[in-house]
This record gives structure tokens, C-alpha cells and sequence, in this order.
């Protein structure tokens, strides 16, 4: 499919394209943060509330059972979505920061030793750094940081650099969040299971546009949400090998994640996944996410990212004269967008060229996008960061750029005046 030729039917099952904000057009541009939601995404969430409305793997009755059917189906399509062996390899969580607190604290409780070390990055974002420096406090594991390349990349060169028998785990995404840099997983993952280390893969920035296939590139874990992909808020996956998945205990105890206990605290747990999902889970979400996967599926993501380096590419040869928007990441190969804004050389604060761009009915975010140790490698406190996604168009980068070209202090501060 070629988009460009799609892109109004496209555009059509997004209701909330219709929307405008500060009185102009919506331009989403935050596709990072969250994507927007088809309407067979928001369909089948309402016809979980309305028709389905049951617990899941709790009922004794038709309506139950039709959501196990369903639940489990869409267990089953994960599985397909990400090429996993086995369905029981996909445990729903509800994102990709509980699938990577989890896998820190259980891979921490059961493998790791005082004095092991975890290896992240400072691209990272927080959720791949903090919950291995909580984990490891009370038991003295140390999280080292493989040195980034001029361009703020991880590099096979300098993660090798990096190793020593003390690195048990390396926890790191697929696609940078903040620099939309690829990481070269296969080659990664290769090195680490020759020295005997678990690979950890954030892949909340890839999974939406890059085609995953766990098994070809042989990672132990792989996390990522549903929101990120044209799915709803609060559900996501924690992918692992079943045989890690055995071997580790989960984090969360009770509501159905048992399969029996005593008074004395003996404890059987359920088989994987189930003993990883205490409580009830958010089904409408597992749901939804399906419907999203089936929606992405049917567009194609090669095709999908085919048409974001198109937009990518569009935006910087419209900007290549435009002398006050410096680009930190034009050779990335993503639609991700890092920039900031300046007026006679002085860096104008990366928030109010965002709420600037907001007055024009254009979403993009700024900050430090929750990696908050890369800004000693930009030098800079903060960026602007733009993020198409297969429903935005030519004409909306059309007037990105023309509001950037009249971004300057006096306009951007006229806004709170």
C-alpha cells in the first residue's frame, strides 16, 4: 500500500482528526507520547462494555466464557503480532514501564548477585534505568552505561567496549525515544548470549513502526504498550522466553495468579502467563490492543515507515534554509524529530516554542522526554520533539514548518501576554 494514496480514507477512521485545537486544525505531532485511536479500536472497547462486561477466567457462564475466548484470542494474536513461539510467552501488563519494573525486580530477586552489574545507556528512557537502580540498591548491583557515539547512538563497537564478567543483564530500546535512533539489537544480542547475559529490549518506540519478529532476534525480554500503536491507554505486553518466564517468580501475588495457598503460606502460583496477571486485568484493553495490531497489520508497517522517512525527509528539506531550527537527529531513520528553536543564537526555552506551536493547532513535545541524563550528551536542558505517524500529512508539515519560521522570543512570549 502506498499511503499517499490512502491517506484521506486513512485520516477518516481517526474521529478525533475532526477535533481542532486553540481554533485551528489539529496537527498531532506527539506520536512518541501516544498515538491516536481508529475507530475499530474504540469500537471494540465499547463493545467489550457493552455486550461482553465479564471477568475474565473467573465465570462459570456463557458471557465468561466469551470473554476467555476473546482475552485469549487476543493473547494469541500478540503472539503472531511480535512472531513469538509460544502465546504463554505473552504476559499482559499494563505498559511497557510495568513490564520493565517487573523484569527488574524479579530478574534482580532471582539471577543477580552483590556486586553484578546491569549495562543501560543515557538515551535511555527512565523506565530502562530507574527500576534497575531500585531493584539492585539493597543487594549492591551497579547499573554501568555503555558510552554513546558523537551522534548519541549505541554502537556494537561500544558496548563491547563496555562489557566485563561482572554484566549480567543489559537493558536498552530498540529505537531511542528522544533521538529516534535504531540500535543494532541482533548484533547485541549475539555478543551478550556469548558472554552469558540477558538482553532486556524497551521496545515502546519500535513496535509501532518497525517489523518485530522476537525470535530472529533472539532477545530474552521484550516490552512494549499498546498506546504507542493506535491502542488504548493502560494495557501492554511483557514478552519473554518461556523458559525465563518459568524460572522467575512475579512481583504481584493474589487475585487468580494462585493456584492454591495455606494458612502457612505455601503457595502454588498458576503457570505462565497467568501467574504474572494478579487481578483483574484491563480486557477491554487486551481487546483494543488486538484491534489496534489488526489495524497496523493492515496498512503494513514497512509501509508505514516507508511513509514516515517520507515526512521525515519532506520536513528537512523544507527547513534546510530556515537558519533558527537546529535538527539533532536528520540522519535517524525514524519519524522522530528532535529540535530546538533559536533567535540570534540564543536557545529559546524548548517549552514555550511548544506552547508557541500549540496557538497554531500543532502538538509536539517538549523537555527531556523522560531521558533525563542525554542532555549531558546534547548539551542542551531540554528539546522540542515532533513524531509523525502514518495519518499525518504533507500539508500539516507544510504548516509546521511555516510556524517554526515564525517562532522567535518575541512570538513565543507574546503568548502568555
Amino acid at each position: 500500500m502506498d499511503i499517499k494514496d490512502h491517506i484521506g480514507e486513512i485520516r477518516a477512521e481517526f474521529p478525533i482528526l475532526k477535533r481542532t485545537m486553540s481554533d485551528h486544525p489539529l496537527v498531532y505531532l506527539d506520536n512518541c507520547a501516544t498515538t491516536l485511536k481508529p475507530r475499530s479500536v474504540i469500537d471494540t472497547v465499547v463493545h467489550y462494555y457493552t455486550y461482553l462486561g465479564a471477568n475474565a477466567h473467573r465465570g462459570d457462564y456463557e458471557m465468561s466464557a466469551q470473554v476467555d475466548f476473546a482475552y485469549e484470542g487476543a493473547r494469541k494474536l500478540t503472539k503472531d503480532f511480535i512472531h513469538a513461539a509460544k502465546k504463554e510467552e505473552i504476559v499482559f501488563t499494563s505498559g511497557t514501564t510495568e513490564s520493565l519494573n517487573i523484569l527488574a525486580m524479579s530478574i534482580t530477586n532471582t539471577w543477580l548477585q552483590e556486586g553484578d552489574v546491569v549495562l543501560s545507556t543515557v538515551a535511555e528512557h527512565a523506565s530502562s534505568v530507574l527500576p534497575w537502580l531500585e531493584a539492585g540498591e539493597s543487594k549492591g548491583i551497579k547499573v554501568e552505561y555503555i558510552p554513546l557515539d558523537e551522534k548519541g547512538r549505541i554502537t556494537v563497537e561500544n558496548f563491547k567496549k563496555a562489557l566485563h564478567p561482572k554484566v549480567k543483564v543489559v537493558c536498552f530500546a530498540q529505537v531511542s525515544n528522544v533521538l529516534g535512533y535504531e540500535a543494532p539489537v541482533k548484533e547485541i544480542v549475539k555478543i551478550a548470549h556469548e558472554n552469558g547475559i540477558k538482553v532486556v529490549v524497551d521496545g515502546a518506540q519500535s513496535i509501532a513502526h518497525l517489523p518485530v519478529d522476537v525470535q530472529d532476534l533472539d532477545v530474552d525480554f521484550f516490552c512494549f504498550s499498546a498506546h504507542k500503536m493506535c491502542g488504548p491507554t493502560g494495557i501492554g505486553v511483557l514478552y519473554g522466553k518461556l523458559e525465563y518466564l518459568d524460572a522467575l517468580s512475579p512481583i504481584y501475588f493474589g487475585g487468580e495468579s494462585n493456584a492454591r495457598f495455606s494458612k502457612c503460606g505455601k503457595l502454588k502460583l498458576k503457570k505462565t502467563p497467568f501467574k504474572y496477571e494478579s487481578g483483574t486485568q484491563p480486557i477491554e484493553g487486551a481487546l483494543g490492543m488486538a484491534a489496534a495490531m489488526k489495524f497496523v497489520d493492515k496498512i503494513g508497517k514497512e509501509n508505514v515507515h516507508r511513509y514516515e522517512l517520507e515526512l521525515k525527509h519532506y520536513f528537512l528539506e523544507k527547513i534546510k534554509d530556515v537558519d533558527n531550527v537546529k535538527v539533532y537527529n536528520a540522519d535517524a531513520k525514524s519519524g522522530i524529530i528532535t529540535f530546538n528553536v533559536y533567535d540570534k543564537g540564543e536557545l529559546i526555552f524548548p517549552q514555550d516554542v511548544a506552547s508557541f506551536l500549540n496557538t497554531k493547532g500543532i502538538a509536539v513535545r517538549s523537555g527531556e522526554h523522560c531521558a533525563k541524563l542525554l542532555g549531558e550528551v546534547l548539551g542542551v536542558p531540554g528539546t522540542c520533539r515532533a513524531s509523525v505517524y502514518f495519518y499525518n500529512t504533507f500539508e500539516e508539515i507544510d504548516k509546521f514548518v511555516l510556524a517554526l519560521k515564525e517562532a522567535s522570543f518575541e512570538t513565543c512570549l507574546d503568548i502568555f501576554f
